[in-house]
């Protein structure tokens, strides 16, 4: 029965196919079933045309628990002069502190820029070999052999979002959207000098004068550099002597400042499971 569905005139058809040629030539064998059985049992069966096959991406898992371990990047653009034109902003941030570190603005995607604004921001920030995760997307800049090779030069561990998967880049993404909610974010900007200068201006302020929700309406300055504490201080120090002048107002008792989060996630571990935090090799999701 196998030697008659492998001759060369049944090869490319379909088992119901060759169960009806050999009714028309007035023969019967078996059922199509029995046919299917008796190529299973010998692993004949199996889909002709290669398929692609999508691998399992894993989901990264980032701890940052002080400034300068884990750094998120992203590229977003600006509006330029005419409809359908624009600027590219990249922008490098500290996941811990929300500080940028670095951006620079360029008129398209080129790796060679991201290795300038990475290596840049490596060398104010002091990050030596080992310290550091830097955590994207898979955009064409983020999965560059030259981006990948300074990575390597400097000890720089990289992560990787899963595809089409916002949430796995949060912090560059609720920054861009900070940015672009501004009141003076323009609707056009004519050229890259005037879309520097707008970037540089709002850059500025979110770091020293935003009061960021998720730092305990700290600035991302006084937490990047280690400033909480005195800050915090003048905050108790404030409510103490508001509590003394009209206690009455504050049912709870004593007030204290809102203090920031001691450490921050990139997708957190789910409830009874640890994740540690990368030390040598490269994290990729796949």
């Amino acid at each position: 029965m196998l030697d008659e569905l492998l001759l060369p005139e049944h090869a490319d058809l379909a088992v119901p196919q060759v169960y009806a040629r050999l009714l028309d030539d007035k023969r019967y064998l078996c059922s199509i079933r029995t046919m299917y059985r008796i190529l299973h049992a010998n692993r004949c069966v199996r889909e002709r045309r290669d398929q692609l096959r999508h691998p399992s991406y894993s989901k990264p898992e980032l701890l940052a628990t002080a400034p300068n371990q884990v750094w998120s990047w992203d590229i977003t653009k600006l509006p330029g002069p005419r409809k359908g034109s624009h600027f590219h902003l990249y922008v490098v941030i500290d996941i811990y502190s929300r500080f940028v570190v670095g951006w620079l603005v360029a008129s398209r995607e080129f790796a060679e820029l991201a290795q300038r604004t990475i290596r840049d921001a490596c060398a104010r920030n002091g990050v030596a070999p080992g310290q550091l995760t830097i955590h994207s997307d898979r955009g064409a800049a983020m999965t560059s052999k030259p981006l990948a090779q300074l990575y390597a030069d400097l000890g720089i561990v990289r992560s990787l979002s899963r595809p089409h998967t916002s949430n796995d880049n949060p912090f560059s993404e609720a920054q861009f959207k900070t940015l672009k909610y501004r009141p003076s974010f323009p609707e056009r900007m004519g050229s890259p000098e005037d879309a520097r200068h707008h970037a540089g201006a709002t850059i500025r302020w979110y770091n020293n004068d935003h009061r960021h929700s998720g730092l305990a309406l700290l600035t991302p300055a006084d937490v990047h550099f280690q400033r909480t504490a005195s800050r915090l201080e003048v905050r108790d120090a404030a409510l103490d002597a508001a509590f003394a002048a009209h206690p009455e107002r504050f049912v709870r008792g004593a007030p204290r400042a809102q203090r920031p989060p001691a450490a921050a996630w990139i997708n957190p571990p789910a409830p009874g499971t640890t994740t540690p935090l990368p030390q040598a090799a490269e994290v990729v999701a796949h």
